[in-house]
């Protein structure tokens, strides 16, 4: 079987929804991740808008702002000011390294560990993660129940780092 190329954050396997939408301008100034977590902004409009998730995430934006692959293209250096992206939601399957790597219980020092059929819902980043962070930061919304997906295959140096999720948003 041929190699994946990775170079970009999320390879996909199989597709579900998407819209385009405008991103907050947060994300226009900072950037994004492919696979950053996304929740609906309220612009007053009928604008279609999303801002990046505080845990309460409703999709992903697939391509991040500024991936390997957009270098030495005519995009090069040019997608982190461009204020719009492709955001995803249903039921996705796809490799991804935009996942959180270290708990916010132990201030971001021990790493996460994955496992196959594990639940995953959003961090307070916007990242992928198997860790509660409303119930570790004391937030009001605490527990996260919003599971947005399951870890299909964990992270590893076989996989380059990617861990393969299936998503239901």
């Amino acid at each position: 079987m041929p190699e994946i190329f990775r170079t970009r954050d999320v390879i996909v396997f199989a597709k579900g929804d998407t819209i385009p939408a405008t991103v907050s301008p947060d994300l226009v100034t900072n950037g994004w991740p492919g696979g950053q977590g996304v929740q609906w902004l309220d612009t007053g409009s009928d604008e279609i808008a999303v801002a990046r998730t505080d845990g309460n995430g409703q999709g992903f934006i697939l391509w991040g702002s500024d991936e390997d692959s957009d270098r030495f293209t005519g995009m090069t250096r040019n997608q982190p000011v461009y204020e719009f992206g492709t955001m995803c939601f249903g039921g996705w399957l796809l490799a991804t390294r935009t996942f959180e790597t270290l708990t916010l219980a132990s201030a971001r020092t021990v790493p996460i560990v994955y496992t196959p059929n594990q639940s995953l819902v959003f961090s307070l980043n916007g990242l992928f993660t198997n860790e509660d962070e409303w119930t570790v930061s004391a937030d009001p919304r605490a527990p996260n129940d919003n599971v947005v997906g399951v870890v299909v295959q964990p992270p590893s140096a076989a996989t380059d780092n990617f861990m393969t999720l299936q998503l239901r948003l």
